[in-house]
């Protein structure tokens, strides 16, 4: 091989080297360029993202809240009149921050599917003017003029399942409850003389008593994390949805609205104010 050949091989080959250098160089060159670095541990949060995280965490509180005051109401309705109840929908919170004003949460109170066929028949009778105990007497009366054995039978099933449910139809503050502040505040219902649950006395009240106090509890264990500062309100307002149940316990339903103010809530979340105190501070107006 000539002199000239073997220079000739000799450059050939130092740059295809070279450039096989460059090209394995590069690569991790450019994923370095294109990776995106992890934010530190130490570094804040967006304020805005971190807002938009709790007011999320609160609407999710406020829904469990919702359904866990129905579930209540379900157990203390079955104890009294055995009954098939079931929330028709979800609960729904959706949670706004209003400036210059604080967090208002809107939250969908689920209505109730209430089976207790019994039940209905009677209270439509008391409706009509006619007390639960008088509807029975009267159904009584008839039954024994007409001397059908059957229908005697029948009527003394029906006393044996009504007849411990039937309520006193005063409804009245109890003696020594707590009351919320606020107009129209939301009061318990007085237990009958003989120590029963008073439920069926407002079938309706009860049940938005139950969510009210639920969604109380939420605001007052969840409600710090949200930043409201100052004078400043944590507000929610619980509605009804739509959809009816098969019997008319909604047909006087109403919008509560909850709020409490931020001085309050702080004072409570630092150990400077009681959960009696803090829950006397609560305002609770149904509309």
């Amino acid at each position: 091989m000539s002199g000239k050949t073997l220079a000739i091989v000799m450059t050939v080959f130092l740059c295809g080297s070279a450039a096989s250098v460059a090209a394995q160089g590069g690569v991790p060159e450019a994923a370095e360029r294109g990776r995106t670095s992890p934010r530190p541990l130490n570094q804040p949060r967006n304020p805005l993202d971190q807002l938009r995280y709790q007011i999320g965490t609160m609407e999710r509180v406020l829904e469990n809240a919702v359904e866990h005051g129905a579930a209540i109401w379900r157990d203390r309705m079955q104890a009294v009149v055995p009954s098939q109840t079931l929330l028709l929908e979800n609960a729904r919170a959706r949670g706004y921050r209003l400036e210059g004003y604080g967090v208002f949460f809107d939250v969908e109170v689920p209505s109730l599917s209430f089976e207790a066929s019994l039940y209905s028949a009677f209270r439509t009778l008391d409706e009509n003017g006619l007390g639960l105990q008088n509807a029975l007497n009267q159904l009584k009366t008839y039954v024994q003029a007409a001397g059908d054995a059957n229908l005697e039978q029948a009527l003394k099933r029906v006393e044996l399942q009504v007849s411990p449910a039937v309520p006193s139809t005063t409804v009245t503050p109890a003696s020594g409850a707590r009351t919320l502040t606020g107009t129209g505040a939301v009061l318990p219902v007085a237990a009958p003389p003989d120590g029963g649950d008073p439920i069926l006395n407002n079938p309706n009240e009860a049940y938005r008593q139950e969510v009210t106090q639920a969604v109380i509890d939420a605001m007052l264990d969840h409600g710090g994390a949200l930043g409201i500062s100052g004078d400043e309100w944590l507000t929610i307002g619980e509605r009804r949805n739509e959809v009816r149940p098969r019997i008319g316990f909604d047909s006087d339903a109403a919008t509560v609205i909850i709020r409490l103010r931020a001085t309050d809530l702080g004072a409570f979340r630092a150990g400077q104010l009681s959960r009696e105190d803090a829950l006397k501070r609560i305002e609770v107006r149904v509309f």
